[in-house]
């Protein structure tokens, strides 16, 4: 067989068997339940809260909308802290010195993170929807809207978590990058509608995937009268696809040079310089 084809292979296994064991592991699963926990509490007590215009529950809308910002925020921080941490531990350069080891672990990678964001959603999700009232799946269109959306969305965002990954050596440095993405998150109208921020703060929000995503899960799941309170007054199919579609083909063209330079410029002194590093911040 092509020895590219048994990289991928190898990859595809070991994604499976890394997602297969967060669900055996104590602390895994408490970072699945416990982020998700708060969100269920929180549309809890948002059940009383309407829209803004609207008699329809704020709780209803924030549960598509987490969906999308859950899926956004776990492609980039889960990629970007795993690079990191195994870019420290030397897995990185153990798989370079395999023949296309680093297609193999780029593969395993992407099948990890987009597993433990599909278990995430699920367990937000589930309970969600017996939880608040007024979802409307209206049939096979919604759910492949719905799909299209995810898998775009994670193409598009699982690119920009490897090329932030790759910036760092030391994994206790990526808090800085956190905030900046939570302020995203915040501001695109995940748990509040964004024409209610000032323009200049809309117009920041729809550069990024996160925004498009929330907007892609809520045309999917709730009913056709709230689109009047996006931008627009539409769900706006055409440019959610675009925009998630242009960061797509963007970070497919420009991750895996920043990754190959990345790779490059491993070797077995800087990881011993850095475990080095590491055990003098523990003494």
């Amino acid at each position: 067989m092509n020895p590219m084809m048994l990289a991928a292979r190898a990859g595809l296994a070991r994604g499976v068997v890394e997602v297969r064991h967060t669900l055996t592991n104590f602390q895994d699963l408490w970072n699945y339940l416990f982020p998700n926990l708060i969100f269920l509490c929180v549309m809890f007590f948002m059940r009383g809260a309407s829209v803004p215009g609207t008699d329809f529950s704020l709780g209803a809308r924030n549960l598509p909308s987490l969906l999308g910002g859950g899926v956004a925020f776990g492609a980039m921080v889960t990629m970007m802290m795993t690079l990191t941490i195994e870019r420290e531990d030397g897995t990185l350069l153990r798989a370079k010195a395999i023949p296309h080891g680093m297609v193999g672990y780029l593969i395993g990678k992407v099948i990890q993170v987009a597993g433990m964001t599909a278990v995430s959603s699920v367990i937000l999700v589930v309970p969600g929807v017996f939880l608040v009232d007024g979802l409307a799946p209206a049939g096979p269109v919604t759910w492949l809207t719905l799909a299209g959306v995810v898998l775009l969305g994670l193409v598009a965002c699982l690119p920009i978590g490897a090329v932030l990954g790759s910036l760092f050596d030391n994994p206790r440095n990526v808090g800085v990058i956190m905030l900046p993405i939570m302020g995203l998150v915040g501001t695109s109208g995940i748990f509040y509608p964004i024409n209610g921020f000032p323009v200049w703060l809309q117009w920041i929000g729809q550069v990024f995937p996160i925004y498009w995503l929330g907007l892609g899960t809520r045309s999917a799941l709730l009913p056709d009268e709230l689109a009047a309170v996006e931008i627009g007054g539409s769900w706006r199919h055409l440019e959610t696809f675009a925009v998630l579609g242009a960061w797509a083909v963007v970070g497919l063209l420009v991750a895996p040079m920043v990754l190959r330079r990345m790779a490059r410029r491993e070797s077995g002194s800087s990881v011993a310089a850095r475990k080095e590093k590491a055990m003098q911040r523990t003494t």
